[in-house]
């Protein structure tokens, strides 16, 4: 059997609300489905699974808030026998602190109603919103005067699925959890920075001949080039593409750079694109195409909030000229570019009006040096000045 846990889908996640669930006991799940739906501070984050098999058993109700790490469904893997049928239920995961679901303390709050005083019909005796209706029914009404002092009540937990979350709860949730992450990332990580200005003209000029032969909506942005860029790199100064883990560096693999996405309201987010050095610039240009999109409608994976190994930000068009990020934990680099602007430029012994932009780099201290950021720089530069190969 395998344990499908609730993920840590953030730096600072210390719980997380499970919305959905997207499959039932009995069906057949594969390696990467997507199973669950959770709500963060940041985002309603689609679940993937890791394993193979048969999903046996869900222990957590849709609207419960968990910890970290706590066990959400059991999976019976390919080629694991069937339980035993006299096997007795697991019981939920967190039942001991999950007494009632949000929308039973919600309604129990509006109504009145002491939930000490109400028995749970639900898994492990949790109390569910009925319980609390047919509570409200069978309690005599209130005397007339003023009404009697209660206990204070438990905030209510984010909303189950089904109920919208309002945009400004999301937003001051989401200001916090940024306020923690980027609180830790300066407290606990070495930053130092370089800067680099960066001729666009030939990755400019390139651009609009490739854009005169595609229609209107497959038309790339210059972002994707430098996204592109960066990827590449990281190919050659590799200690970039990282992740510090306790008190060392592990250095990953796959290039998965995470993209900043400002969204309505206020707030960023930064999911991944996957094996962005493997895509083809079209390929890039629909992949950071679909996560604005999901992004702004609350719907990532949960692969692409975790698996980010660098992160690029853009200011774009109406942005500062120069941006200088704080890493996202438990990354080590973020990359930043400002906005395209025309400057004089000398080349090859003429002074020109020359497009350019300021590429800077912030990175740990701790895992590179000015010596080896100055490499990552010029390798992005470089990787720029021939477009048509990125």
């Amino acid at each position: 059997m395998a344990d499908f846990v609730m993920p840590a889908l953030g730096a600072d996640m210390s719980a997380g609300t499970l919305m959905q669930w997207l499959k039932q006991p009995g069906e057949a799940v594969a390696r990467g489905d997507i199973i669950a739906v959770v709500h963060t501070d940041k985002a309603d984050v689609e679940v993937e699974v890791f394993t193979s098999g048969v999903l046996e058993r869900l222990l957590v109700e849709p609207g419960s808030e968990v910890p970290v790490g706590s066990v959400l469904a059991v999976i019976r893997e390919d080629g694991a026998p069937a339980p035993s049928a006299a096997a007795p239920p697991a019981a939920p995961a967190g039942a001991a602190h999950l007494v009632a679901s949000p929308a039973a303390r919600k309604l129990a709050q509006e109504l009145g109603v002491d939930l000490a005083l109400v028995h749970g019909s639900g898994p492990g005796g949790r109390i569910q919103r009925k319980d609390v209706e047919a509570a409200g029914q069978a309690a005599p009404p209130l005397p007339p005067g003023p009404e009697p002092a209660r206990p204070a009540q438990p905030a209510p937990a984010p909303s189950p699925a089904g109920r919208a979350v309002p945009a400004e709860d999301r937003g001051a949730a989401m200001r916090r959890a940024i306020a923690a992450s980027m609180s830790r990332s300066k407290r606990e990580i070495p930053h130092f920075y370089l800067g680099q200005t960066i001729d666009m003209s030939n990755a400019i000029a390139w651009l609009a001949s490739e854009n005169t032969r595609r229609p209107v909506p497959d038309r790339l942005l210059h972002g994707v080039l430098l996204v592109k860029a960066v990827a590449l790199a990281l190919r050659e100064v590799p200690e970039l593409n990282a992740v510090w883990e306790g008190d060392q560096v592990v250095r990953r693999d796959d290039v998965n750079v995470g993209v900043a996405i400002a969204l309505r309201g206020g707030g960023l987010v930064a999911p991944a694109i996957h094996a962005t050095d493997t895509l083809a610039l079209d390929e890039l240009m629909h992949a950071f195409r679909d996560l604005v999109s999901r992004a702004r409608s609350w719907s990532l994976r949960s692969s692409e909030m975790t698996d980010p190994t660098i992160t690029v930000t853009s200011l774009g068009e109406r942005g500062a000229e120069s941006a200088f990020g704080v890493i996202f934990p438990p990354q080590v680099a973020i990359v930043g570019f400002g906005r395209l602007v025309e400057r004089p430029w000398i080349s090859e012994g003429q002074l020109l009006p020359c497009p350019v932009v300021t590429a800077t780099l912030s990175a740990d201290h701790r895992v590179t040096d000015g010596h080896r950021a100055s490499a990552f720089l010029a390798a992005v530069d470089r990787l720029l000045q021939e477009p048509e190969e990125l």
